[in-house]
C-alpha cells in the first residue's frame, strides 16, 4: 500500500494548491489521482474545510465506488471521478471547481472562445461546454449523468488535446496524466476563461483568432514537428545548438 499511501499525499497537495492557489472557497472543488495498477483512486473528502485537510483524511476509493481506506465520507463528485476514468483510459487525475471566471463562462452556458495565443498555447479550438443536463438526468443519478454530459460533449474531439470542460449551469472539470497535470489544466483555464471574459468586456466585437495563428501556436508546442522548450539538458558550459 506504499504507492497508494504516496499517492494520497500528492493528492493531499494538490488539494491544498487548489486553495492556495484561490481557486475554491469553502469546501468546494476536488482533485483525485488514479493508481491504474491497482484500480484505486484517491479524492478529497466531502464537505472537509482545506485548511483542516490532513494527508490522512484523502480517502481511498475503486472504480465500483466502494471506499477502500477512509472514515471519512469521499467527495460528492466521486462518482464523476468514476466515469471519466472509465471512459479516458489515459488519464490518472481529475480536478474540478468552481473557480471564478471558469463558472461563470458555465453559468452563461457558453464555450469559451479562442481569442488569443495564451488560449492556444495549450487548447486547439474553443473550450466546450456541455449541454443541460434533463429533468430525468438530474433526478436519476445525478454525478453519473454530469459525467455522461462529458463524454457526450467530447464525442467529436479527443480528450487528450481538450483537457478541460465546462458543465452547463455548473462548473470547470479539467484532467491530465496524473493529479498534478489535472491541477496545471485548472490553473490554465481560469486564466484562459478570465482573459477572455475581459477581452470582451474591452471590445464586445472582438473576432476569434485565425486558424493560422491558433495552429502556429498549438502546434509549435504539441505538433509532431513541436520545438518549444527544451529537447535536452543543457550542461553549464555546452553549446546551445
Amino acid at each position: 500500500m506504499r504507492s497508494l499511501k504516496d499517492l494520497k499525499e500528492r493528492v493531499w497537495k494538490c488539494n491544498l494548491a487548489l486553495y492556495e492557489q484561490g481557486l475554491v472557497k469553502e469546501t468546494f472543488g476536488n482533485v483525485s489521482g488514479l493508481d491504474r495498477e491497482s484500480g484505486i483512486f484517491a479524492i478529497k473528502p466531502s464537505g472537509i474545510q482545506y485548511k483542516e485537510l490532513q494527508p490522512e483524511d484523502i480517502v481511498l476509493v475503486d472504480l465500483d465506488n466502494n471506499v477502500i481506506e477512509g472514515i471519512l465520507n469521499p467527495s460528492s463528485d466521486t462518482k464523476t471521478h468514476i466515469v471519466l476514468y472509465k471512459a479516458f483510459p489515459k488519464i490518472n487525475g481529475v480536478a474540478h471547481t468552481h473557480s471564478t471566471f471558469a463558472t461563470a463562462w458555465a453559468q452563461a452556458k457558453l464555450p469559451i472562445p479562442c481569442l488569443g495565443t495564451t488560449h492556444a498555447d495549450f487548447i486547439q479550438g474553443d473550450i466546450p461546454c456541455t449541454n443541460d443536463l434533463t429533468k430525468v438526468q438530474i433526478n436519476s443519478d445525478y454525478e453519473i449523468e454530469t459525467g455522461n454530459k462529458i463524454i457526450e460533449r467530447l464525442n467529436s474531439v479527443s480528450y487528450s488535446d481538450v483537457k478541460m470542460i465546462l458543465v452547463a449551469g455548473h462548473a470547470p472539470f479539467t484532467w491530465g496524466l496524473d493529479p498534478e497535470e489535472a491541477l496545471k489544466n485548472t490553473i490554465i483555464l481560469e486564466e484562459i476563461a478570465k482573459l477572455a471574459y475581459l477581452t470582451i468586456k474591452i471590445n464586445p466585437l472582438v473576432n476569434s483568432l485565425s486558424d493560422d495563428l491558433l495552429n502556429k501556436h498549438y502546434l509549435r508546442k504539441h505538433g509532431d514537428k513541436a520545438y518549444y522548450g527544451q529537447r535536452k539538458k543543457i550542461k553549464f558550459g555546452e553549446d546551445n545548438v
